[in-house]
């Protein structure tokens, strides 16, 4: 089948929709398109690919048909479920983050191993289940920087060498299905301060250096055959002092082409995030990044405009035919490894799923089993445990501290760390990011009436679009007023390992403490039965 300039172009394309069947379930419309201009894109442009968040995995195997069914050409269906299915749609395995598996690697390497693949094995099979073809995993970045606000446990770890095993074994597991599989973000991430999704952050380190740190797990990944490798948005000037590695053709070329001899896919991280979006047009960087060699475009705010900003940049001779095409083979080739029995000559149908394999194919007994013992094994406590409840009965306050209360999948009244307390007689008080009351210390006289004792839950982890120091300078503000009023009864954090070796020098060795790498209902079950003894 011969493809117009167009069509090839489309084909590098995919497009951000939500993961809901219905026009007003739609939570993100900005990015989301409503059903009649999706179907337009994947149907009319031939657009060839679509990454999806939100909804249910049950809902979600639905959606993948219909927009198979819409589209000219099969679909690339992507989705960030670097810790399971369940991570983004509900019912299907959520996993704890990577570091949770690499924290276990201190006690044994290779039941390190065995975890990290079985996760692959599971998040493919799963991903199979719902419609998705294109596990945007395993994150390889080494996250050397305790204060990075975008990456932090999503890594494998601290270390090259423990993230290139652990990533390795994870694309091991993925690799028993037809899915593809994605190293991300390269060159590494793990060393900024700055949330890319918000600015452009830069990398000052030397080649030697990166060659050393940053390098390794992609060297790693590609020798294990991974499928495709998303760029960061990163300034990285002993490479190219001009342009973010996305844009850059000495990095994608030279370094990750030509250097580490990789093959397979070429795709950039999300062109809406603030690194690109606020210094390029989306005309200027969808034809900087096809110059620079992604051989897909992902999330662009309009696919007809990158599609005709691409297209004029060949006709003006720009970019060359022959660019294109090379993208468009790879792209292909892909295609081809997740739709074996499809022919370019023939219309695709996608199969229908029956109910009966997805109830029985999705969060069974073994994964959850996989799931609790990685959080108990990497589970860290101390001070004097279990914490007893008071007899008689005396006021007690629960006193939880969240990113954003109103975009919070994790906390209900049904939940572990809302209900438990509830049923101990603890008064519950939530704060986020929305919360001005404790701005400052100047503010800690507005609470000295508030004499209960208190146990502090703190969820904090690295989330996209949302810087978390803002959240920790608000935990730390409560605690140290907690900690001058002698109320603090017991700390948990859930998420950060950086934030409990913050806090856990200012407390007494006495006041017991929970650590947990997982911060789903999951997790908080178990983090309260060891801090209560049950």
């Amino acid at each position: 089948m011969t493809l117009s300039l167009a069509e090839q172009v489309a084909q590098m394309v995919v497009v951000r929709a939500s993961g809901f069947l219905f026009d007003h379930q739609i939570r993100y419309s900005l990015w989301e398109p409503p059903a009649q201009r999706l179907e337009h894109w994947l149907h009319d442009l031939g657009v060839g690919g679509v990454i999806l968040v939100d909804g249910s995995a049950a809902e979600l195997a639905i959606r993948t048909q219909l927009l198979q069914s819409w589209a000219k050409f099969p679909l690339l269906v992507a989705a960030d479920v670097e810790e399971g299915v369940g991570q983004r749609f509900a019912g299907a395995t959520w996993f704890p983050p990577l570091m949770a598996i690499g924290a276990l690697a201190d006690q044994s390497r290779s039941q390190a191993e065995f975890y990290a693949e079985k996760m692959g094995a599971i998040t493919a099979q799963e991903a199979l289940m719902v419609g998705l073809n294109w596990v945007l995993a395993p994150v390889v970045d080494v996250n050397n920087n305790p204060k990075n606000p975008v990456i932090n446990v999503r890594s494998f770890g601290e270390t090259p060498e423990r993230v290139s095993n652990l990533a390795t074994a994870f694309i091991r597991g993925c690799q028993g299905y037809p899915v593809l599989t994605t190293a991300k973000h390269f060159p590494g991430h793990g060393d900024t301060a700055i949330d890319s999704h918000l600015e452009l952050p830069v990398i000052p380190h030397s080649d030697p250096r990166l060659a050393e740190v940053e390098l390794p797990p992609f060297v790693a990944s590609i020798a294990a055959g991974v499928d495709s490798v998303m760029m960061a948005h990163l300034l990285i000037p002993a490479w190219d002092s001009k342009n973010p590695a996305t844009l850059s053709p000495v990095i994608v070329q030279e370094q990750l082409r030509q250097r580490l001899g990789f093959q397979g896919l070429v795709v950039t991280d999300a062109l809406v995030m603030g690194a690109i979006a606020k210094l390029y047009t989306p005309e200027e960087a969808a034809i900087l990044a096809v110059e620079a060699g992604a051989d897909v475009l992902l999330m662009p705010l309009d696919p007809q405009v990158t599609i005709d900003a691409v297209c004029a940049a060949v006709k003006e001779g720009r970019i060359s035919r022959e660019r294109i095409e090379a993208s468009v083979q790879r792209i292909r080739q892909a295609k081809a490894k997740v739709f074996p029995d499809w022919r370019p000559d023939q219309p695709y149908s996608p199969p229908s799923q029956d109910p009966q394999i997805l109830f029985y194919s999705l969060s069974q007994p073994s994964s959850q089993a996989l799931v609790q013992t990685i959080l108990q094994d990497s589970l860290k406590q101390g001070g004097i445990l279990p914490l007893g409840v008071p007899n008689p009965p005396q006021p007690l306050r629960n006193l939880v501290i969240v990113d954003d209360l109103l975009n919070c999948s994790i906390l209900g009244n049904h939940t572990p760390a809302i209900a438990r307390p509830t049923q101990l007689g603890y008064r519950l008080q939530l704060i986020d990011c929305h919360d001005q009351t404790v701005g400052d210390l100047g503010n800690e006289s507005l609470f000295s009436i508030n004499s209960e004792p208190t146990l502090l839950q703190i969820f904090i982890r690295a989330n996209a679009f949302r810087d978390s120091s803002g959240l920790t300078q608000i935990a730390q503000n409560w605690l140290s007023i907690l900690l001058k009023q002698n109320h603090l009864q017991a700390l948990v954090i859930y998420g950060s390992p950086y934030t409990l070796e913050q806090f856990l020098p200012q407390i007494s060795p006495k006041t017991p403490y929970v650590f947990s790498y997982g911060q789903t209902p999951a997790a908080q079950e178990i983090a309260l039965k060891v801090l209560w003894g049950i």
